[in-house]
């Protein structure tokens, strides 16, 4: 009794070509965004005790309001994991709920963010009075746009994956969306540690 072999593909699975060059350039894509926060890391460090007589971080920060972010932020990243997990199974219901819990999570951490820039601005604390208050708005503010990219990017997503289910494109937008989200939760902790945590000090 023969066993049939089957045969070898004769060209590459056009698919995985494409899947592999997507994820290839939104891997550079997130390596030029390192450079962007590096830079602006950088710049915070370098400007930090330039406050030219206005509030110090010292005088500035607390830990509480950047702890409740964190605690909103980063359990993000689980939901967006399992929602990832919900995608390999092409479990729609799964996926829709996952990403609508990133989604209200990455909202509420917008919401605090916001309202901490707000309350500065409010006390006389804004952007123009330092080079400090500049970098450091400019560093958190960067990061919180990204964010707020991803909601947008949260809720293409979920309309894509209702209107044409779990597809090769519809997986392939998951993916890089979920390297982009699990990036900001690293930056944040970043964020947290090197601006608030060590800004109290």
């Amino acid at each position: 009794m023969t066993m049939s072999v089957p045969k070898e593909r004769p060209y590459p699975d056009p698919h995985q070509d494409l899947f592999s060059n997507t994820m290839l350039g939104f891997w550079i894509y997130l390596m030029s965004d390192c450079i962007i926060f590096a830079t602006l890391f950088t710049t915070y460090a370098v400007l930090h005790n330039n406050t030219f007589g206005a509030a110090t971080s010292q005088e500035l920060f607390t830990l509480t309001l950047p702890f409740f972010e964190t605690l909103i932020l980063l359990p993000s990243s689980i939901t967006c994991g399992f929602g990832m997990l919900a995608a390999c199974r092409s479990d729609k219901k799964k996926i829709f709920i996952w990403l609508t819990l990133t989604f209200c999570l990455g909202l509420s951490f917008i919401i605090l963010e916001v309202s901490e820039f707000r309350n500065f601005i409010h006390e006389g604390h804004s952007w123009e009075k330092s080079a400090f208050l500049s970098s450091f708005f400019t560093l958190v503010g960067t990061h919180g746009l990204h964010v707020s990219i991803g909601l947008l990017w949260i809720a293409v997503v979920i309309a894509q994956v209702w209107r044409q289910g779990v597809t090769v494109t519809t997986f392939r937008r998951m993916a890089c969306f979920t390297l982009f989200w699990h990036f900001l939760d690293l930056i944040w902790i970043f964020i947290f540690t090197f601006v608030y945590l060590m800004g109290v000090l």
